[in-house]
């Protein structure tokens, strides 16, 4: 992974910008992280209508290599707030996101921002292992579905699963 500007990410979560309570930014979502100049770390980020975004490290001494079980889950108790899970583990309290119950879609992706200024080109590599979704509060789970993907102009995304028979089919390289 190298960060020449901005960030990359990988990361799993629900809601997104205009999503949420009258048509306001509001997400929740955990992942791994890198900015430039700082290692890997494990993160939290909750958005919730009219406030900025919260940052929540969750763990900064990751090691290349290691996998870590990610989620993020509507509670059964109560409609509308989530809980972010690491290895089987809630690591937050609930968080509840109006609006947000039995609306959101699970979202899993990696991303690169160049901070906005001049194009630099972030490099990374994130895999996603068997990425399932609930389909009801506290955890009905099915197989992912892949969806969509975004890629802007100069970049490209590179399959893992094409070059390597035994990788899973979410793994991929970027890079500019």
């Amino acid at each position: 992974m190298s960060v020449a500007a901005g960030h990359v990410a990988g990361w799993v979560g629900v809601g997104g910008p205009g999503q949420g309570a009258n048509g306001e930014d509001a997400w929740l979502q955990v992942g791994i992280a890198s900015v430039e100049g700082t290692a890997p770390y494990l993160y939290a980020e909750v958005v919730r209508e009219g406030r900025q975004p919260q940052l929540m490290l969750l763990d900064q001494n990751l090691r290349t290599g290691v996998g870590r079980r990610v989620a993020v889950l509507e509670t059964v108790e109560r409609p509308g707030s989530w809980r972010v899970w690491v290895d089987g583990n809630p690591v937050t309290k609930p968080i509840h996101l109006r609006g947000s119950s039995g609306r959101w879609a699970p979202i899993a992706t990696a991303e690169s921002f160049d901070g906005g200024g001049a194009a630099a080109c972030n490099s990374f590599a994130f895999r996603f292992e068997r990425v399932s979704v609930s389909y009801g509060p506290g955890g009905s789970w099915r197989p992912f579905v892949p969806g969509y993907r975004f890629l802007d102009d100069g970049h490209k995304l590179q399959s893992l699963a094409d070059s390597a028979p035994t990788a899973p089919p979410y793994a991929f390289v970027a890079s500019s």
